[in-house]
């Protein structure tokens, strides 16, 4: 059996010519191996008419199985030659031919080291495909983050809304102003604290240096 891989030929018949060949010789030793025990049977068969015949079927079985490997001896013989003929003409691909999906190949030939560049090239493509996907995903969890920001200060502005409604019913005029009066004597009570805090601590001072 060749032990060339004959990948090309692979490619084109879909299988490999070594695997063609062991099934046809597989197929010839069953066919030989059947045509023997046919042989034998008929060599019973005849023996069985002929009256005081000593000849056994225990030594028809080895003479069977001698002839078998006898056979079996020139058989091979015959198969190294038919398989050296058929895999150099007829399971063979020339080396000058191109398959039609390798046609391409010639048309774009490339040296190794435009290869090695298309490589290079591929490989920046590549790195420059997984940053911007990262980029990608980076907004996208900033805008789910605003989208919850957003939802927040909605729900906020409706509760101003609200203190707002509620304002007007009890009488309060405007309820922008009226917020802004309390946030800035909210200013104005913090400063007067700080000042009460400054001066008792001013007083505590002078008691104890009395």
């Amino acid at each position: 059996m060749s032990v060339d891989p004959m990948a090309y030929e692979a490619q084109f018949f879909g299988f490999t010519p070594q695997t063609c060949m062991l099934r046809i010789y597989i197929a010839f030793q069953d066919y030989l191996f059947e045509m023997m025990l046919v042989v034998e049977g008929v060599i019973l068969k005849k023996l069985d008419g002929i009256p005081g015949c000593k000849i056994s079927p225990s030594q028809i079985r080895k003479c069977t199985e001698k002839f078998l490997l006898f056979m079996k001896g020139h058989c091979d013989k015959l198969f190294a030659k038919m398989e050296e003929v058929l895999l150099q003409l007829v399971l063979n691909i020339p080396k000058n031919v191109l398959l039609p999906e390798d046609r391409v190949q010639e048309q774009y030939r490339y040296s190794k080291e435009e290869f090695r560049a298309l490589q290079d090239e591929l490989r920046q493509l590549q790195e420059q495909c997984r940053a911007e996907a990262a980029v990608e995903q980076a907004l996208r969890a900033e805008l789910e983050e605003q989208a919850v920001v957003k939802a927040e200060l909605e729900k906020i502005l409706q509760c101003f809304d609200a203190l707002e409604n509620i304002c007007r019913q009890n009488g309060v005029g405007n309820f922008k102003e009226s917020f802004a009066l309390l946030t800035e004597n909210s200013r104005k009570l913090q400063d007067v604290l700080k000042d009460v805090e400054e001066k008792s601590k001013k007083l505590k001072q002078h008691d104890q240096l009395m």
